[in-house]
């Protein structure tokens, strides 16, 4: 069994994949969260877009945000708090840490990510830094 990149100690086949690959929805924020982190793993610039909320997709980034997610190498995900988000949420909170390789230095992303619930479908928003 392949582990999900995520963490969370599933088959990456039962977990992210299945989101990413739309045979499965993300119930909760934190799951979007997880599966977006796994798509910057794998490279999948389709699906880091098309889980953007529209109001604040980084559209004319998309070859940058492709180039950069390629020239890292993801080490982990560290999930610290979740603030509402779930199935019966409307929006929620995710502070998660992302640690990754650029240029042979250890470096992270500390976020708050903003994650909305439109018509049943999860969006990642935007995200404070901290």
């Amino acid at each position: 069994m392949k582990k999900c990149y995520c963490g969370s100690n599933q088959a990456f086949e039962e977990c992210c994949q299945a989101i990413i690959n739309g045979t499965a929805k993300a119930n909760t924020s934190e799951a979007l969260m997880r599966s977006r982190y796994t798509a910057f793993v794998i490279a999948d610039i389709n699906y880091l877009m098309n889980s953007h909320h529209k109001s604040t997709r980084p559209t004319k980034e998309r070859k940058s945000i492709l180039k950069w997610t390629k020239s890292v190498n993801w080490i982990s995900l560290n999930i610290i708090s979740t603030k509402s988000g779930d199935e019966n949420d409307t929006e929620g909170w995710v502070e998660f840490k992302a640690v990754f390789t650029e240029n042979n230095q250890i470096q992270d992303i500390h976020e708050n990510s903003y994650f909305v619930k439109e018509n049943n479908t999860w969006y990642y928003k935007s995200g404070d830094h901290k």
